[in-house]
């Protein structure tokens, strides 16, 4: 599959990167990886384990060498990450505080390494919770964690926020509420989110934008408004499938009492229609098709 480049001029863009190579001995962890990411954006990278996200964010963050041309918020990363530092915030699995840690003191630690940290801002959002200073994370419920998260993440006045795999361990409840919270309370246009995740049915909804990268490479690079209008799930009968089939989908998958589903990429609707029922595809389906490598 070739990318689709995302459409920000390179002077729109927070994140611009081209021809990012990682090598670790005989595994290519980026290989060739292009993209540019403007300001205002909630972008999801997905791939599999291995698939090259977490060198990626590594990248952007400065904490790893990667050959090729990189430039965050206007700075090279891997010359500039103490200054880059200032405008980044980078937030892990949430459910990996440790358990001795007080609610105070994690507010002291964010604060002393964090420049734009705004405690009041922070006590002000805990204030609408049950969440006590003295109280430490093993006596917190999954929920009251999530509330810390957010209330440490949402005080950071950071132009680019990174997420990697933020609700790992979390049940679907509290995670649905993560990311609810960060997008009523925090996002905005000046502001830019990069999620990486394998729950992808959970934040197909917050997205404005989509990352597929498998073996180090860039498979998808597209609006999630360009998804919806590129790719359509076809859904029909044995009678209609070989001339379906003739259409040449992308993918397709058994369905009960007979069916099966199509996946087609740029198939206009009014080809499909007169074959079967028609629907935009999941993010998730979608992204198994790519990964299982019929659509390369």
């Amino acid at each position: 599959m070739n990318a689709s480049p995302t459409t920000a001029a390179p002077s729109d863009a927070v994140i611009t990167a081209r021809g990012l190579r990682k090598a670790y001995k005989n595994t290519l962890a980026l290989d060739n990886a292009s993209f540019s990411i403007p300001a205002g954006r909630i972008i999801g990278l997905i791939g599999p384990n291995g698939a090259g996200k977490t060198t990626a964010l590594k990248a952007v963050l400065g904490l790893t060498s990667v050959e090729g041309e990189l430039s965050v918020l206007g700075r090279d990363p891997r010359a500039h990450r103490d200054d880059l530092m200032n405008d980044i915030c980078f937030i892990a699995d949430v459910a990996v505080l440790p358990r001795w840690l007080k609610v105070r003191e994690a507010i002291d630690f964010v604060a002393g390494v964090h420049p734009r940290f705004d405690r009041a801002r922070c006590e002000r959002f805990l204030a609408n919770t049950k969440l006590q200073p003295k109280q430490r994370v093993r006596e917190l419920s999954k929920g009251m964690i999530v509330q810390l998260h957010l209330a440490l993440v949402m005080a950071i006045d950071a132009k680019v926020l990174v997420l990697d795999e933020p609700t790992l361990g979390l049940d679907i409840l509290y995670r649905k509420e993560f990311y609810q919270r960060l997008l009523e309370d925090y996002f905005d246009e000046q502001k830019t989110i990069i999620v990486t995740t394998h729950q992808v049915e959970e934040i197909e909804h917050i997205l404005t934008d989509v990352m597929f990268i498998r073996d180090g490479r860039i498979v998808l690079n597209a609006e999630m408004d360009e998804v919806g209008e590129r790719y359509t799930e076809l859904l029909v009968g044995a009678d209609q499938l070989e001339t379906a089939r003739a259409l040449k989908p992308i993918d397709e998958r058994s369905q009960a009492f007979g069916k099966t589903v199509l996946l087609f990429d740029g198939v206009p609707r009014s080809q499909l229609t007169s074959l079967g029922e028609t629907r935009n595809a999941g993010l998730a389906d979608l992204f198994v098709a790519v990964m299982k490598g019929t659509y390369a």
